[in-house]
């Protein structure tokens, strides 16, 4: 499939508030609202035709820049700007260009731009990810091809010999790892659970909303047939261990697979190896540290890569998230003894792409099926956001993705009926109308992901995706 160059000509964002039903705490964050941005974009070709294509995402605060000093509105005006400023960096380029080189010519320029502001390297990131996603969703429209189809195909034209952002990857055959994925059908649903949920029956809230849907773990359980967990760790060990404890309780009979995710709450690997010692230690714990397949970036991001982690690695596989902040950090952080990665939407899905050829290529050169990536949320809301990420996960042949935007927002409850009901006809296996609402299918435990296999574009289907772009704000 021959990479088409094109133009960009106009990009343009709006913005949907979305409250959640429930707080969700991570590290020392609570969300109990933000917005949601969607992306439209605008290409033209070398015959003169175009097509427009578009993405979402949520602004989510205390994720990207953990300053505390900053207010979640501060959060969001730094995702705001590094949207603006990517959407400045492509529509000035005088030439047309592959999809992967609209990426990789102003990748530099905007980690540049965003340091001199005083912004971390993840929020550069999130403006180029979904510019990106919008793009190559166009792109599809205008070949008449799916996600899958497109990538396999290399219709982006990723080159990493000629881009120079991943040099360790300069000998690896890159069209022949595009062309050996073919995307899942069905995938298991790894369910956060945050550090301020309910988890028996008896702990729910009393401010629970009376919507119909799950207000704790166990019902979350029964309702959605778990399998698959992630579970937030606070940072305080003695807390920690009792927490666990109480969700042993709940997830024992059910759970086939864990994560535990420390979201930067461990000051150090000394620190963290108390916590490792008390959990390996703990009777109660043993089926769910037997059972636990890695731990997600323990230690803040000031210092997960300062020192080897070797030591720890080997008694339980390490994964960095927000340590993953630059294209290189997976090549600094595998020196140290880290060993996982995440494929996570709001970093752009070419990371993902060459973080997973690194693993094929590591794991071929030893022989082993020791490095990995793995499927990570940002509370991704059903619709396009979520869709897109499923494409991509699903393509990568990832067997489970963490989500929780089922959880902690309604479903489609704030979005107008025409572009719920839209969405349900077009991925009627994927969305179910429940409680009042359209919103994700989890069956036993699985997403279905048939409809996205087929849908033209990146898992839009068609141009606009249904959305309904009147109903929001447009504000840059």
């Amino acid at each position: 499939m021959d990479a088409t160059r094109f133009h960009v000509e106009e990009i343009r964002f709006a913005e949907r508030n979305v409250t959640l039903r429930l707080p969700f705490r991570f590290g020392a964050a609570t969300v109990t609202a933000c917005p949601q941005v969607y992306v439209k974009a605008r290409i033209r070709t070398a015959d003169g035709r175009t097509a427009e294509g578009c993405a979402a995402e949520m602004m989510v605060p205390k994720w990207f820049d953990k300053n505390p000093a900053l207010t979640h509105e501060q959060n969001f005006e730094q995702l705001r700007f590094a949207l603006r400023d990517a959407r400045e960096a492509y529509t000035a380029e005088p030439d047309a260009q592959t999809a992967w080189t609209h990426f990789a010519s102003n990748y530099a320029a905007l980690q540049a731009r965003a340091k001199a502001k005083g912004l971390q390297p993840l929020v550069a990131s999130y403006g180029p990810a979904l510019i990106d996603r919008a793009l190559l969703d166009a792109l599809c429209l205008h070949a008449g091809v799916g996600f899958a189809t497109a990538m396999s195909g290399n219709l982006s034209g990723i080159d990493i010999a000629g881009s120079g952002l991943a040099d360790d990857l300069g000998g690896f055959d890159m069209p022949a790892f595009l062309a050996s994925h073919s995307p899942r059908a069905r995938i298991a649903a790894r369910h956060t659970v945050g550090l301020a949920d309910a988890i028996d029956d008896g702990d729910a809230l009393p401010d629970a909303p009376a919507d119909g849907m799950p207000a704790t773990l166990a019902a979350a359980v029964r309702r959605y047939g778990l399998t698959h967990f992630k579970l937030k760790l606070c940072g305080n060990t003695a807390q920690d261990i009792d927490r666990l404890q109480r969700i042993a309780h709940v997830i024992d009979g059910h759970a086939q697979l864990v994560t535990l995710d420390g979201n930067e709450q461990y000051a150090d690997a000394d620190e963290f190896a108390v916590f490792l010692d008390r959990m390996l230690s703990t009777p109660v714990l043993w089926k769910l540290a037997q059972k636990t397949v890695f731990v997600e970036q323990p230690i803040r991001r000031d210092a997960a890569l300062q020192r080897d982690v070797s030591a720890l690695g080997k008694r339980i596989p390490l994964l960095i998230d927000e340590s993953d902040a630059t294209l290189d950090a997976f090549v600094q952080a595998r020196a140290l003894g880290y060993t996982g990665v995440s494929s996570k939407s709001c970093k752009g899905f070419y990371k993902s792409v060459v973080n997973a050829a690194r693993c094929a290529q590591w794991n071929a050169a030893a022989n082993t099926s020791r490095y990995f990536l793995s499927g990570e949320d940002l509370t991704m809301q059903a619709g396009i956001g979520v869709q897109q990420d499923l494409a991509l996960v699903a393509w990568l042949g990832l067997s489970h993705v963490e989500r929780n935007g089922h959880h902690y927002v309604n479903g489609l409850a704030a979005a107008p009926e025409a572009e719920q009901q839209a969405l349900l006809r077009a991925h009627p296996g994927l969305y179910e109308l429940s409680d009042g609402a359209v919103r994700l299918a989890i069956r036993d435990g699985q997403l279905d992901l048939s409809s996205l296999a087929t849908a033209p574009g990146f898992a839009t289907g068609k141009p606009g995706a249904g959305i309904s772009w009147d109903a929001m704000r447009s504000v840059y």
